[in-house]
């Protein structure tokens, strides 16, 4: 058979009209929804919750794809839920349902129209039937297409029937009184704050709501949905209104479901409880909640320049959560007196957002307090949008500190008047001052000659002749302990392992009622065969 010369040659075939790539996608996506809406019933009928977790964790696709497609999400609800209250309620905020179009009707187009046969009529009613929802799994169905609408609406920037819509569906579900709908109601209660922030202003109008909320997944053990109004209260504390007492109570008081909770919830948790330790001073904790939050988020934007090449247009997931947390977790380590690493700095997600921050380590690292005061002043705006201008301030000191260190190393003798000056501080006895704490906290090994005016620096010891390597050590092996600890716990085995032991055990029960009817029958006597 003949060949094109740009066949052999092997060009590159021409790509779809963008109606066909259209066409593709919603029927891409047409798929996907009616794949979910089987999981969830699958998840009803064997009452196991992982199914429902699987349909979630593609919600951020689904997401991503109505913004542009609704029509197919309309078509889902046509075609699933029956003519009642809420199918009209949901399709009267959609846009007109989505037609597929079929190889079956292209070819109709050139063909005659054919009468339609009566024994096709019975399979078509029965193909339908196979989609709606049944109604021992009518709640979950039109509380995943409530979801589905609700975040549908709130990109479409129609904020105040998503919210209206969210508050019936979460009703709903939650006078249900159904363990199958508990990660539905969580996640209704998280787009449901979401949806007060973009009406309200604020989660103020929502906080008794959440507070009773709270309570009845507390006593229904819903852990997913306590974990995620937990961190909606505490962002309405520690975000929204700077209640930091009131947070501190709540996390003390309120045992968070750490075991059982999702990755997203317990990450956002660390993240809060985080900011709580680190305006208490409690900087070690604040760091290790900031490490754990940014290690449960998703990595994917934190990757190599290769996927930012590849995707530049794609929105990685968690990207703003990732730069909030990295803000603070490179304060935190300058106030401990740690440096961050450099490369932190460099990864493509970061860059822009740390670009700020990058002169405050800079400055602490050097011990420049001419070039901390000037970033401060020159980004104060910016430090008081991310909520990081009161720790910031708390680094003059390690500037200063800094400072002193890198004096005493470099010179065995220095009067206060060249340290005043190299430090830009106000006078001697300020340097003075500032001397005596760094030496009282251990910054520094040296005393201060007051007759003279004059810092003497003492020799140098050996870090390794003390207890720190060993400590650094000792925190490696606990973290790497405790992380194979989690991995144990999260470990899933099969639930049809049993069954293989139950079919062994009732055949050696059924070969010892054989035995034993044949010794009463009298065919056999127990010299015959041992028994088993």
């Amino acid at each position: 058979m003949p060949t094109s010369t740009g066949a052999m040659r092997g060009e590159k075939q021409a790509a779809p009209v963008p109606e066909q790539a259209a066409e593709h996608a919603q029927t891409q996506l047409l798929a996907l929804l009616r794949h979910n809406l089987a999981m969830i019933r699958r998840s009803v009928a064997h009452v196991e919750q992982r199914y429902t977790a699987r349909v979630l964790r593609s919600l951020p696709y689904v997401r991503r794809e109505l913004k542009v497609y609704g029509d197919v999400l309309a078509l889902v609800v046509s075609e699933t839920l029956p003519d009642q209250g809420a199918h009209t309620a949901l399709l009267n905020l959609m846009p007109p349902p989505y037609l597929p179009k079929t190889e079956a009707a292209v070819m109709d187009e050139d063909m005659p129209q054919e009468p339609a046969k009566t024994e096709d009529v019975p399979r078509r009613a029965e193909a339908t039937q196979v989609m709606q929802a049944l109604p021992e799994t009518m709640p979950e169905i039109t509380a995943y297409l409530s979801l589905l609408v609700t975040v549908y609406l709130l990109d479409q920037g129609s904020a105040e029937k998503a919210k209206a819509l969210c508050e019936q569906a979460m009703d709903n579900a939650v006078r249900a009184n159904r363990r199958s709908l508990d990660l539905l109601v969580a996640k209704l209660a998280f787009f449901l704050g979401r949806c007060y922030e973009v009406c309200q202003g604020g989660l103020v109008p929502l906080r008794d709501s959440l507070l009773a909320l709270l309570r009845t997944a507390s006593l229904r053990h819903d852990s997913e949905t306590n974990a995620t109004v937990q961190n909606l209260l505490l962002r309405f504390y520690i975000v929204e209104s700077n209640l930091y007492d009131q947070a501190e109570k709540f996390v003390s008081r309120a045992p968070f479901p750490r075991a059982k909770a999702s990755n997203a919830q317990v990450a956002r948790y660390d993240y809060y409880v985080g900011r709580i330790r680190a305006l208490q001073l409690n900087y070690s904790d604040a760091r290790a909640h900031f490490q754990q939050a940014i290690r449960r988020a998703p990595q994917q934007g934190l990757l190599a320049d290769a996927l930012a090449a590849k995707e530049p247009n794609t929105n990685p997931l968690a990207a703003g959560f990732l730069q909030t947390a990295y803000k603070f977790l490179i304060i935190v380590e300058l106030l401990m007196g740690d440096l961050p690493e450099r490369s932190v700095f460099r990864i493509p997600l970061l860059r822009r957002a740390l670009a700020v921050y990058l002169p405050i380590v800079q400055a602490v690292r050097a011990g420049n307090l001419a070039l901390f005061q000037e970033t401060l002043q020159k980004h104060q705006e910016l430090f008081q949008r991310d909520k990081t201008y009161s720790l910031i301030l708390r680094l003059r000191h390690n500037v200063i500190k800094t400072g002193i260190r890198r004096i005493s190393l470099a010179y065995s003798r220095i009067s206060l008047a060249d340290i005043t000056r190299k430090l830009r501080l106000e006078s001697e006895e300020d340097a003075e001052y500032v001397i005596a704490k760094a030496i009282r906290d251990g910054v520094i090994d040296a005393m201060v000659e007051h007759d003279s005016a004059i810092m003497v620096s003492n020799e140098a010891a050996d870090v390794y002749a003390t207890n720190e390597p060993q400590a650094q050590l000792q925190q490696r092996i606990n973290f790497c302990m405790q992380l194979h600890n989690d991995s144990v716990k999260a470990m899933r085995y099969s639930l049809e392992s049993h069954r293989a032991e139950l079919a062994s055990a009732t055949a050696a029960l059924e070969r010892e009622r054989e035995l034993a009817n044949e010794i009463v029958d009298g065919d056999m006597d127990e010299s015959d065969e041992e028994w088993p």
